[in-house]
């Protein structure tokens, strides 16, 4: 993100190094820095670096991710006969 106007300038930059992702704030002189902080929150929240970071924490074999997906789908379409069924009874 960057932003030039008449009251300022910033920029927000998200980028890869040696396989790590990088999250960049600049701030001005005078800028605040409880909004910087924040423009960095959405940044990291919007990229999905956190969810990324917390799935890779720990390695998990291919056999539970497709169980785990398996079972996601399931839930999912149990969840839809319960919703038709509702619909249907009315």
């Amino acid at each position: 993100m960057t932003y030039s106007g008449a009251t300022g300038h910033y920029e927000t930059s998200l980028y890869q190094e040696g396989g790590d992702c990088i999250a960049v704030v600049k701030i001005e002189d005078g800028e605040n820095l409880e909004k910087a902080i924040k423009r960095f929150k959405r940044m990291v929240e919007k990229e999905g670096i956190i969810r990324e970071w917390k799935k890779r924490e720990y390695f998990e074999k291919p056999s539970t991710i497709k169980n785990r997906k398996k079972k996601s789908m399931e839930r999912k379409i149990q969840k839809k006969i319960r919703k038709a069924q509702a619909s249907r009874s009315y």
